[in-house]
């Protein structure tokens, strides 16, 4: 009997409970928002491409009666990060009844102007529009760029905005049929760096060309300096640039001896060529002359045989009979 009691009471505590729970949550649902929260994580670089006002506005679109029980929330975080701008966007209400929303805008990495295409590109690889409203200040990429070089790309321009004089003489980068090329705000030269490979090296060796050769010359001196190659730096005059007329003038008279040297040096090698080629050739077979020497006539000569003495001839022995005996 105490068992079914106990059994009845706990039944009752929780119909009445679930009663208050349902009556509760009817009512906190047609409870009309008190407050909408925006808040705009802080990124190392601040950014502006969306702010407060424009997210509210896509509250106000999915939730028009402004009541707790009409927000759909995996929807309205689920529109927020298809924002070609937003990064990550995280959504959720508190006991108040007030909505908050963290938004996460993306960084770019540098903006991209290829095939009449000019986007923005963060440090992931993912490409996102301008903005009419705001003008982010990076680097500015042009060329002909794969898409699965973005990461690289991005990396190198981190590499250049940590150090203060990559980032003082670069402003830009380029990319043509021979690699890429970083543009820079002095004269009119570009670095010429090849592949994205081994780039602190090469950004080391054009510090180290500015620090010894180029701080006491004219920075309208050269049109390219090369640091692609291994060990070595490489650099192309200007030919707009007077300094350069006699330096110029000088390489054209060697260029122009060129043809000449490789003229003779072709016919050098060519006379002992043609020199092999008579030896090889198959000479003629050559006629002997025969020298026919007089034909001496034979002298007939008869010798006169004396008649050789003929050997005497020796006699037959006779043989005498032999003296028979008779016995009688």
């Amino acid at each position: 009997m105490k068992n079914k009691f106990r059994i009845l009471k706990i039944l009752i505590t929780v119909i009445l409970f679930g009663f208050l729970l349902s009556f509760s949550l009817k009512r906190f649902n047609d409870k009309s928002m008190e407050k909408v929260s925006v808040n705009m994580i802080k990124t190392q670089t601040p950014v502006y491409f969306i702010d407060e006002k424009e997210v509210k506005e896509i509250v106000k679109k999915l939730n028009p009666t402004k009541k707790i029980g009409d927000i759909d929330i995996p929807e309205l975080e689920k529109k927020l990060n298809n924002l070609p701008s937003v990064d990550s966007a995280n959504v959720y209400l508190n006991l108040n009844g007030n909505l908050n929303l963290d938004i996460q805008q993306k960084v770019p990495a540098f903006r991209l102007n290829t095939n009449g295409k000019d986007v923005y590109v963060d440090h992931k690889g993912q490409e996102f529009p301008i903005s009419k409203n705001y003008s982010f200040p990076c680097m500015l990429v042009t060329g002909d760029i794969d898409e699965s070089e973005y990461v690289s790309l991005a990396a190198l321009v981190d590499k250049i905005d940590r150090d203060s004089f990559s980032k003082k003489y670069f402003i830009g980068i380029s990319k043509n049929k021979e690699g890429y090329n970083l543009l820079t705000s002095e004269g009119n030269y570009k670095v010429e760096i090849g592949d994205l490979d081994r780039i602190d090296l090469k950004v080391r060796g054009f510090k180290t060309f500015v620090e010894k050769y180029l701080i006491n010359q004219s920075p309208d001196k050269y049109t390219k300096i090369s640091v692609k190659y291994d060990n070595q730096i490489v650099t192309t005059l200007n030919p707009n640039f007077e300094e350069n007329d006699s330096i110029i003038k000088v390489g054209n008279k060697e260029l122009s001896k060129l043809p000449i040297l490789a003229q003779k040096k072709a016919e050098a090698i060519k006379k002992p060529l043609t020199a092999a080629k008579k030896e090889d050739r198959p000479k003629p077979p050559v006629k002997k002359a025969v020298v026919k020497a007089p034909v001496k006539k034979a002298e007939l000569t008869v010798k006169k045989e004396t008649p050789k003495a003929k050997a005497p001839v020796p006699k037959k022995a006779t043989v005498k009979p032999k003296a028979t005996v008779k016995v009688e």
